[in-house]
């Protein structure tokens, strides 16, 4: 299968870039990749210290942040310069380079996942034909990041938060991956272009009103064992067993401060939003949308999975860790493995 031209692709052609070789590839990559980068980085910036407050003061009928600047929003410059001036505390015995090196894995391995994700507008790095595998794979990196922190802080705290990390994500990863596989099923392809494609359909028309074929119409079962797993995998209630406040401090980040807790509390936010565009790269259609361009409507599904993942963390308590594992292995598992054989009569049903 032929690879869908990208925006680095676009770029090369639009400047001319393309008489420099492989540096004027490099350069349109770069640029692209900063494009996206920042994009994302923008988002966590807005979700963490400002939206993820006002929308859990809404859950539970308080002000939240309105003193700082217009709606509050300064409050996003205000927290940035407070934690990044604090100082950076070593404990001891601590297992350094792995306790340095965890916060910017975490950080990182979410990054890395946008490089596939077809925001709209043209706007996406690379289109390989294994780039489902892929985003799964590099998001998966994290787990190690979670236990690295846990085991080097030096901290039997932190470290049951690590063990915990590994756990839930093996538990849930599983099903996460297999339901993915499902829309795989669907569309005979792990290219993200080719599966935003297959669902630009009109699933049914009722009157003016045209649903359309996303695979979250096509199979809510599978987007709905997708979103729970999702959970999960950013360890949002009731699966924020790794850090869990009332039982271990605060996990596998207890001993971070200053830049350090910026890295980890960065990844924990970007790794949501990968999340959304997983889902909405899969089950919502991608970038697909009336009358806004593109990438607004991409910016608008990530989003309102982020608003999920907050509600979920407001409105749903904690399971416990006996409790987890047995829903991941017992439960998910099982409905993920169930999800594959209905989407197997689906497909059987649609093609005969």
């Amino acid at each position: 299968m032929a690879l869908q031209q990208t925006a680095v692709d676009g770029l090369v052609d639009a400047l001319g870039l393309d008489a420099y070789g492989v540096a004027g590839e490099f350069l349109a990559a770069f640029a692209v990749a900063a494009v996206i980068g920042t994009l994302m980085l923008t988002n966590t910036a807005l979700a963490g210290p400002w939206a993820k407050r006002k929308i859990t003061a809404a859950f539970t009928d308080r002000i939240a942040v309105n003193r700082v600047g217009p709606f509050g929003l300064l409050i996003i410059v205000a927290d940035a310069v407070r934690l990044l001036s604090k100082e950076l505390i070593v404990p001891e015995e601590v297992d350094r380079p792995a306790w340095d090196l965890a916060p910017l894995v975490i950080a990182w391995s979410a990054l890395l996942g946008f490089a596939v994700i077809p925001m709209g507008s043209g706007l996406q790095l690379a289109d390989p034909e294994v780039g489902l595998a892929y985003v799964f794979a590099v998001a998966s990196i994290a787990s190690l990041g979670l236990l690295m922190a846990g085991y080097a802080s030096n901290n039997k705290y932190s470290f049951m938060g690590g063990l915990r990390a590994v756990a839930q994500n093996l538990a849930y990863e599983i099903p996460l991956v297999l339901t993915g596989a499902s829309v795989v099923i669907f569309t005979g392809s792990l290219q993200m272009s080719t599966i935003v494609e297959a669902q630009q359909g009109t699933l049914v028309a009722l009157g003016p009103v045209a649903i359309p074929e996303w695979f979250a119409f096509v199979n809510p079962f599978a987007f709905v064992l997708f979103m729970i797993a999702n959970l999960a995998e950013v360890g949002r209630n009731p699966f924020d067993i790794p850090e869990a406040p009332t039982e271990i401090v605060a996990g596998y980040q207890t001993e971070y401060s200053s830049v350090y807790f910026v890295l980890i509390y960065l990844g924990e936010f970007i790794h949501i939003f990968l999340g959304g565009a997983i889902i909405a790269t899969i089950f919502l259609g991608g970038p697909a949308g009336p009358v806004l361009p593109g990438i607004v409507w991409f910016m608008i599904k990530i989003w309102a999975v982020f608003l999920f993942t907050q509600w979920a963390r407001s409105a749903i308590p904690r399971v416990r860790i006996d409790q987890l594992i047995t829903i991941g292995w017992k439960g998910m598992l099982v409905l993920a493995f169930a999800n594959i054989v209905l989407t197997a009569i689906i497909v059987g049903v649609i093609t005969a």
